[in-house]
This record gives C-alpha cells, sequence and structure tokens, in this order.
C-alpha cells in the first residue's frame, strides 16, 4: 500500500502486504541452526581483537611488544583477509556447492586460532588472523546465500536472521570471555567453536536449487523433501524452481561477467553494494573492533571492561527483536529504524567527544557514551546489520548469484578494512568527535537510499523476487518451453 503525503512529494510509504501465516519444519530450524554455529565463530573473530590487543598490549602475559601501529594490523588484517576469501567463495559455491563450502571453512579456522595460540612474535598472530579472516570471508557470502535458498519465503526473514543472532553471541561470548582469559586462551577458545558446526554440517542437506542448476533433480528433489518434511507436497516448489533455471539458462549471455551488466541483474546488484557500503560506513567494525579503546578514551564514569560486556548483551538481546519483527514489519521499516536511530546517537557521542575537547569537564555526562552506544547498537542490530546480508542472498537472480555474491562480499569486507585500518587516523585527523560525525552523516545518507533503491522483499518467494527485476518474461506455449526432465543423481 502507498500513502500520498502531498502532491509535491516523491517519497512512498510502503506498508508490507499481508502473507500468510508463519510456517516451519524442526529439519529447517536445524539447517539454520547448524550454518548459523560458521556465524558465531564469524561474531568471535570480528570482536577478538577489542579485548585480546588490550591483553597483548600487557608484558607479562607476551614475550614481544605489539606497539599501537601494530595493533591497528592485527584488528585490520581479518578484514582485508576476508575480502580476498568473499572473492574466492563465489566460485566454490557454485562450482563445489554451498554446503561443502561452509564445510571447508573450518579449516582455516581451526588453524587461523591455533597460529595465535602458539604465536611466539607478531608474525605469527597477522598469519592466524589472515587464515581466520579467509575463513570469515568465505562464509558470510556463503551462509546468506544456503539460507535464501533453503528457507520457505513465510519464515525467510526469521530464520534467516539466525546468522546474525549467532554472531552477535559470538561477539558477546568474546567480550566475556576477554575479561577471564587472556589473548592466548581466548584463541585457543575460538578453536574450540568450530567444531560443532563443522559436526552438524554433515547432517544438513545440498540446497535444492544448486542441485537442480547441476541437473541432478532427483538429489534436488531428496534434499527438498528432507527440509520441507516428508509429509509436505513439494511437487509445486520443484517444479518453480526446475522452471526460473530453464528461464533463466534460455536468457543468459555467453559470458558471467557480462550478464552482470545486463540492467535487468546490474540494479539488485548495485542494491546489495549500496547497502553493503552503509553498512560498514556506518563505523560498526570500528566501534567492535575497539571498543575498550573508546570508552577508555572518552574517560567514561563506568568502567569499560563492563560497558563493553553491556554493548555486546545490547547486540545480543536486539538481534532476537530483529528476528521477531523482521517478518511483520518488513525489511524496509527495519532500516528506516535502523539509520535514524544510529545517525541520532552518532552525532550526540560525537557531540559528547567535542564538548571534551573543549576542556569542558564531562563527568556530569560520563554515562552518554555507553548510553550513545546502546542505542547506536540496537538500531545497527535491527537494520543495516542483519538486512544487507539477509537481502543479498533474496535479491541477486540465481543465474550470478554466486558471482554476484562475491562481488557484494568483497565489497563489503573492502570497506570494512578501510573503516578499522584509518579509524585511528581520521581521529588524529578530525578528532573523535569528527569521525563519529562524519558517520552519522554517511548513516543519513543511507537512510534516503532506502527510500529510493532499496524494495521490499517481506512476503515473496526467491523467482518472484527475481522476476520483479527481470519484468514480464515473453509468453511461450507450454510445449515450447518443455525440456526434458534431467535424472542425473
Amino acid at each position: 500500500m502507498k500513502l500520498l503525503v502531498r502532491a509535491d512529494t516523491y517519497v512512498n510509504i510502503e506498508v508490507p502486504e499481508s502473507v500468510p501465516p508463519a510456517k516451519c519444519t524442526v529439519t529447517q530450524v536445524l539447517a539454520a541452526l547448524t550454518v548459523s554455529l560458521c556465524s558465531l565463530v564469524i561474531g568471535f573473530a570480528s570482536s577478538y581483537t577489542s579485548p585480546a590487543l588490550v591483553s597483548m598490549r600487557d608484558n607479562s602475559t607476551t614475550s614481544f611488544e605489539v606497539t599501537k601501529q601494530m595493533g591497528m594490523w592485527i584488528g585490520s588484517l581479518m578484514p582485508l583477509s576476508a575480502l580476498f576469501g568473499g572473492v574466492a567463495g563465489g566460485p566454490c559455491i557454485e562450482y563445489f556447492g554451498r554446503k561443502t563450502t561452509i564445510l571447508a571453512t573450518s579449516i582455516p579456522f581451526i588453524a587461523g586460532w591455533l597460529f595465535i595460540t602458539l604465536a611466539q612474535n607478531v608474525p605469527m598472530i597477522l598469519v592466524g588472523r589472515v587464515l581466520c579472516g579467509f575463513g570469515v570471508g568465505i562464509a558470510s557470502l556463503t551462509l546468506p546465500v544456503y539460507l535464501g535458498e533453503t528457507i520457505q519465503t513465510e519464515v525467510r526473514g526469521t530464520l534467516g536472521l539466525m546468522p546474525t543472532v549467532f554472531g552477535n553471541t559470538g561477539i558477546l561470548l568474546c567480550f566475556m570471555a576477554g575479561t577471564y582469559l587472556n589473548w592466548r586462551h581466548l584463541a585457543l577458545f575460538g578453536a574450540s567453536l568450530s567444531i560443532p558446526f563443522m559436526l552438524l554440517m554433515i547432517v544438513i542437506p545440498e540446497t535444492p536449487r544448486w542441485y537442480i542448476s547441476k541437473n541432478k533433480t532427483k538429489r534436488a528433489r531428496k534434499a527438498l523433501q528432507w527440509l520441507r518434511s516428508k509429509e509436505t507436497d513439494i511437487t509445486e516448489e520443484l517444479m518453480e524452481i526446475e522452471k526460473t533455471h530453464i528461464e533463466s539458462e534460455r536468457t543468459a549471455t555467453q559470458g558471467t561477467i557480462r550478464e552482470l551488466f545486463k540492467p535487468n541483474n546490474l540494479k539488485p546488484l548495485l542494491i546489495s553494494l549500496g547497502l553493503m557500503l552503509f553498512q560498514q560506513l556506518s563505523g560498526i567494525n570500528a566501534v567492535i573492533f575497539y571498543t575498550v579503546q573508546i570508552f577508555q578514551d572518552a574517560g567514561s564514569t563506568i568502567d569499560e571492561n563492563i560497558s563493553t560486556i553491556i554493548i555486546g548483551i545490547v547486540n545480543f538481546i536486539s538481534t532476537f527483536i530483529a528476528a521477531f519483527v523482521i517478518d511483520r514489519l518488513g525489511r524496509k521499516m527495519l532500516l528506516y529504524i535502523s539509520s535514524v536511530s544510529m545517525a541520532i546517537t552518532l552525532f550526540a557521542l560525537g557531540g559528547f567527544f567535542y564538548v571534551k575537547s573543549l576542556g569542558i569537564d564531562v563527568t556530569f555526562i560520563g554515562w552518554l557514551p555507553l548510553f550513545s552506544l546502546i542505542v547506536y547498537v540496537i538500531g545497527f542490530s535491527l537494520g543495516f546489520g542483519p538486512i544487507p546480508w539477509l537481502m543479498m542472498g533474496e535479491i541477486l537472480p540465481a543465474r550470478i548469484r554466486g558471482l554476484a555474491a562475491s562481488i557484494a562480499t568483497g565489497f563489503n569486507w573492502t570497506s570494512c578494512f578501510i573503516v578499522t585500518k584509518t579509524f585511528q587516523d581520521i581521529i588524529s585527523l578530525i578528532g573523535a568527535h569528527g569521525a563519529f560525525w562524519m558517520f552519522g552523516l554517511i548513516v543519513a545518507m543511507g537512510f534516503f537510499f532506502v527510500i529510493v533503491s532499496v524494495p521490499e522483499t517481506r512476503g515473496r518467494s526467491l523467482e518472484e523476487i527475481e522476476k520483479r527485476f527481470t519484468g514480464p518474461t515473453r509468453r511461450m506455449s507450454a510445449v515450447a518451453n518443455m525440456k526434458p526432465m534431467p535424472m542425473a543423481c
């Protein structure tokens, strides 16, 4: 439904139409839970430097010196390596499958954490961060694609946010464990987190859509039946998947790279890139990577370690809220709420640091940094945190999904690297207040990007979403559309 506010207004307020009641199966929950355990490791790896760098600089726990500049490299090498993992992940999910690719990420995760645990010098820590980052890049691309291709439309939003829920659980776990464990023991704990998802990945099936793309119809039927339960008639859904695949094959150009630049494919890719850009330039990873240091610099009256744990708890709880309301309010509404709340709190946080830079006593508002970051994290976790990843698995056309997701993921981690690597330099150049004001301005721009460009995908199947971008297809007779059914297993 569209509400016209004024005759000279070009802003449409979209209210998602009602959708059928949500339905789900235990096997779908198991599949979502399994791949989301991988996201737990991602969250742990992303937040590791926040408590670990403080411990590394303690001479009693290290036999080598970790300078402030080297600490920035330890924090930013993971997203840089994730960029290459994201680029490698696209071909992997197309050739080896979504399931196999996720399972394989356990190798660099375990190896990376063990490198850090056994590190005798800074280069060994850097190697460990590179290996973990490579696994993060591959996994962050593959998880939304797997869930988007296996979960029913009615609960795709709710279950599709499970990786974010578990990712934030990993962040909270790292913050809490980091108050008791030094950087070596914390890394060893991270290595143990990869084992459960590695074992459970053996149980769940490959996605039916990948099997169809490889002409393995029998396996596709078996996988879809497992996901939808034995009592469910999957004939119609399987036929729709096959039909969409046949149409995409028929209209495909010769080169996959050339397909990206077709208007019907380029538009969803640009939307995905835009969401990734505003997600990272909101400054979230700078906040997560350097949470302890931010509170130390702010001179907050609340202990920085306690404040960090509170931020982790809020991040954890707010994602559950997002998972509960996303299939009720829709993606765009949550993005609106997210951008407005983040912009306001970033400007408020910048104001605090500006007043402090003038030499004014800010003790009477020492609670403001914690309060601002709490609201900021809530806003991020409701919208710009999970939804760009969720929509990447929804809006990218099946024919280019692997390559396009690889580009979007690589772009995301490139932006993440730039933000985390330059955060301290930006503070040195324009001050902490200028850095937070800059992030706030970017988030405000993201609000208008959502209004103008982002479609609502709530309640629509992947095939319906793809048709929305491709437009009406030329109708052909049933006989002309028929193709021999592949029977390979």
